[in-house]
């Protein structure tokens, strides 16, 4: 399955954690991240986002711009896991946005991938995941 592992846009420093929102940059980088996978040759048809708001907020974007059906996924939250996010897509039917965190996503892209492409905010990697 094709998977989109996104770092969520920016967000400034604050508490609680889980409700920081985007910034007012993050808020351009997830539109212009929204664009880039709405003009894929394959965009995603889901987006399993993290529950904290930054998350939900890129979420949203990707959601508006491709169309596609959004879902909070509590795996995907701060401390997720390769196992957790293929237990996120079994039911899912792709390709799939997966917006996460960091160190997290660095982390799964090395164990499903074998390297780290880097996560800025908004950041992206094409994943081809077994599931």
């Amino acid at each position: 399955m094709l998977v989109f592992l996104v770092r969520h846009a920016h967000s400034d420093p604050g508490e609680p954690d889980e409700l920081r929102p985007l910034s007012t940059r993050g808020q351009d980088e997830a539109r212009d991240l929204a664009d880039r996978l709405g003009s894929h040759p394959t965009p995603p048809r889901l987006v399993l986002t993290s529950p904290l708001v930054r998350a939900r907020q890129t979420a949203d974007h990707i959601a508006r711009t491709t169309g596609a059906d959004t879902r909070v996924e509590e795996r995907l939250a701060p401390g997720a896991t390769a196992e957790a996010l293929r237990a996120a897509l079994a039911d899912a039917e792709g390709p799939v946005a997966a917006i996460g965190h960091q160190p997290d996503c660095s982390e799964i892209a090395l164990s499903l991938a074998g390297s780290d492409p880097g996560f800025p905010p908004a950041g992206v990697a094409e994943l081809e995941i077994a599931v």
